[in-house]
């Protein structure tokens, strides 16, 4: 047992935030888990609070969730925890790392700038080149900039004629004011989730589609499942958690007939992939981590 003071940024009574803060508690005695949009920050004092803690005297803090779906205010929220850090809180992973990833095109631009096989994508908010876009990719999906779990995603064939496609890119652009448009690759029916701690490769869990949904992910009936990786793919996945600064994260990756390509490198990471996929108990380890990380930094003796 340690007296280490840990909080974790989740969502309170889900699963994989409760999971977490149940292992801090088992090794520290210490349970706090933070909901987000009850944080108050009084920058002139200074002084960030949650209830009746303050969050700039704890050892560390987990950021496990941040919102249940995504969108700048999620950008917002992590600025906080940012000035959080900057009074000597040790968080992980790092809010300026996952700003990075919560919104789609830095994370695409990065895997991009470090070559890292992607699907064909083009981003623009110019209508003709989006239509031209669809018309060259044959069928394409549109990802919204700030979503998670295919939350808000739509497929568009060339197939259509030019009325429907200007139609559906004009009603999606309505709504997010950009396009981000991706080829859609055949898939084998699955894809996989890379697992990462602290930039050391753990397994690999696939998600497997029901058939009845373009997506494979849980949201749509997807179940998960071990799989065996090629070499080419950990490294390709390796080499794109490599971009951020993250002390655990998931890479999703997939096979198509062109070789594997990589959609994302996810913010938070899952645990329920990990335990039900690969059996392996990813928030222990995490916690396991944070731990070891802050007896060393801190020096302390047990």
């Amino acid at each position: 047992m340690t007296s280490l003071k840990i909080g974790v940024v989740g969502i309170p009574g889900k699963w994989s935030t409760e999971v977490l803060a149940d292992e801090i508690e088992a090794k520290t005695g210490f349970r706090c888990v933070i909901d987000i949009e009850k944080v108050v920050a009084d920058l002139s004092t200074p002084a960030v609070t949650f209830e009746d803690e303050c969050l700039c005297k704890l050892d560390a803090i987990i950021i496990k969730k941040i919102s249940q779906t995504y969108s700048p205010m999620v950008i917002d929220r992590l600025e906080i925890l940012r000035f959080v850090e900057s009074c000597g809180v040790k968080i992980y992973s790092k809010p300026s790392e996952i700003i990075r990833l919560v919104d789609r095109m830095s994370c695409t631009v990065s895997l991009a700038k470090a070559k890292i096989p992607m699907p064909k994508t083009l981003i623009t908010e110019d209508m003709d080149a989006a239509i031209s876009a669809v018309k060259t990719f044959g069928e394409v999906v549109l990802k919204p900039l700030f979503s998670t779990k295919a939350r808000g995603m739509q497929v568009i064939s060339s197939d259509q004629n030019d009325k429907k496609i200007r139609q559906a890119l004009q009603e999606f652009y309505d709504t997010h004011q950009f396009f981000y448009i991706q080829q859609k690759l055949k898939l084998p029916g699955h894809d996989m989730g890379v697992v990462f701690l602290n930039g050391e490769y753990q397994g690999t869990y696939a998600r497997v589609g029901n058939g009845e949904s373009w997506n494979t992910t849980i949201n749509s009936g997807g179940k998960y499942a071990k799989v065996e990786p090629s070499d080419e793919i950990i490294q390709m996945a390796h080499r794109a958690q490599a971009q951020f600064d993250l002390t655990y994260t998931t890479v999703d990756i997939a096979e198509t007939e062109q070789g594997p390509v990589c959609f994302e490198v996810s913010a938070f990471g899952g645990f329920k992939g990990a335990k039900e996929g690969l059996g392996i108990d990813m928030a222990k380890a995490y916690v396991d981590h944070v731990i070891q990380d802050l007896q060393t930094t801190k020096n302390i003796v047990e």
